[in-house]
């Protein structure tokens, strides 16, 4: 096994950030769960929300970014895969600089920094991949030979250029299901007991 991981609300988690913000620049209601998704869903419906919307976004993933945490269980599953000897690339797609706001923010370098003061979950630097488009993050999966990907994004896996062989692993809180297209799971935990106890087997 050949993993991949994708890097924002997969490895790096916005929900408490992102609640508390759109909370304090008055935007929704403190009743509104703490889910990226949900506070996504309450700001689009607003007038300009999509603007909104892309404004919370660009802070957190730049200045921001400090107040991310790590996914619940995502660091306990990284320490399986290297217990078992798995190796572990992180592609993502993430522009270099912000497409919103201020154009000096270097959202790569941010998301870096919040690795690096993690040791970077254990994962050489040079495992980690941050592209332009969407188009080159599936390019660089299939360049790389991973054979299983996880993602909380089911757009990444319905882009017809998503290479077929790969397993399609979909991590998201309320799982979307699909078919056979992928395997959806709610939590790092049953994601290890998927990938994990077969890699024991």
């Amino acid at each position: 096994m050949i993993l991949g991981i994708d890097f924002d609300n997969t490895i790096a988690g916005y929900d408490e950030v992102m609640h508390r913000l759109a909370v304090d620049w008055g935007w929704i209601d403190p009743q509104v769960p703490k889910s990226k998704r949900l506070v996504r869903d309450a700001l689009r419906a607003l007038p300009e929300g999509e603007l909104k919307w892309r404004r919370l976004q660009t802070h957190c993933y730049g200045p921001g970014m400090r107040e991310a945490r790590p996914m619940e269980g995502v660091e306990q599953f990284l320490a399986g895969c290297r217990a078992q000897g798995v190796p572990v690339w992180i592609v993502s797609h993430k522009t270099e600089f912000a497409n919103f706001g201020d154009p000096t923010v270097n959202l790569r370098a941010a998301a870096l920094d919040w690795m690096r003061r993690r040791d970077f979950f254990g994962i050489a630097r040079e495992r980690i991949f941050f592209e332009e488009t969407r188009e080159q993050k599936i390019e660089r999966i299939r360049a790389l030979g991973i054979t299983h990907y996880i993602d909380d994004l089911e757009e990444t896996f319905l882009e017809k250029s998503f290479p077929a062989q790969v397993e399609k692993i979909l991590y998201s809180a309320q799982p979307i299901h699909n078919g056979t297209q992928w395997r959806a799971f709610g939590s790092w935990a049953e994601i290890g007991r998927h990938l994990l106890a077969s890699e024991r087997a």
